[in-house]
């Protein structure tokens, strides 16, 4: 008699159980055999607690998937902000966009504050909740992204790489304004902006204001269309203060960079 055979039930079903992908199921059901045995469980209760627990472990690990892939630099959430040293951010309104209303709007948010401050870091926790919600999200830097439209165009797919970044129910662009775009770049972002206008979301931050934008692009006109597709329908919020990287340094040090 082969060593499966032999083995008792309960060790074979643990077996089957870990050959499907069913580990939580596997590890927990000694425990639900002992229960049941006792008369605590009955069959199908205990049925029910393992499946509910390998169903919340299994929608976790695709949870986890999906914000791997949506390109976060990071995972950070609200509750890890520090609203007490940045206590310009209105945090009932960002508490609000979490709830993702503006999302089922196809409305906008605009982070602006020089670095340091924060805007990332809001941005990162929203798009995390949306990833959380079964919303489709994609983070890119705005360099990174404007590089890549330009590899596209180069390779005469555009199309379809202006459509994969349309597509996403929120699109966040980090980091505008930290390096010059030029004409060709903000024409680019302008097809994909206009595409996803009033259709998307799109969360952007920026150490720039508006007004600056023009240099950013290197074109007044660019700027001005992308900035009323932009802030149609947009929730603006500006971050003041210092960042939140270099609040350990001393004064002096900080006085002097």
């Amino acid at each position: 008699m082969s060593a499966v055979a032999e083995a008792s039930p309960s060790i074979r079903a643990r077996d089957n159980l870990s050959a499907l992908g069913l580990h939580e199921m596997a590890a927990s059901l000694p425990d639900y055999v002992r229960m049941v045995s006792a008369g605590e469980r009955d069959f199908c209760s205990a049925l029910e607690e393992m499946t509910r627990v390998e169903v919340a472990a299994r929608e976790a690990r695709i949870v986890r998937q999906r914000i791997r892939s949506s390109g976060f630099p990071y995972v950070k959430g609200l509750a890890d902000f520090d609203w007490d040293f940045q206590p310009s951010v209105p945090r009932a309104r960002v508490e609000e966009l979490a709830t993702l209303r503006f999302v089922e709007r196809a409305e906008n948010v605009l982070l602006v504050g020089s670095p340091g401050v924060g805007k990332t870091h809001l941005a990162v926790a929203i798009g995390i909740e949306a990833v959380r919600a079964g919303r489709e999200v994609r983070f890119m830097d705005c360099a990174r992204l404007v590089e890549d439209l330009q590899d596209a165009q180069a390779r005469g797919i555009l199309k379809k790489r202006l459509k994969y970044y349309a597509h996403s129910k929120l699109l966040v662009i980090d980091e505008l304004g930290y390096l010059d775009i030029g004409e060709g770049g903000a024409d680019l972002l302008f097809q994909l902006i206009s595409t996803r206008y009033e259709q998307r979301s799109t969360i952007i931050t920026t150490n720039v204001g508006i007004g600056g934008w023009g240099k950013v692009f290197g074109d007044d006109v660019a700027a001005s269309a992308i900035a009323d597709c932009v802030c149609h329908h947009c929730h603006v919020i500006k971050i003041t203060g210092r960042s939140y990287r270099l609040k350990d340094l001393p004064r002096e040090r900080r006085d002097a960079d």
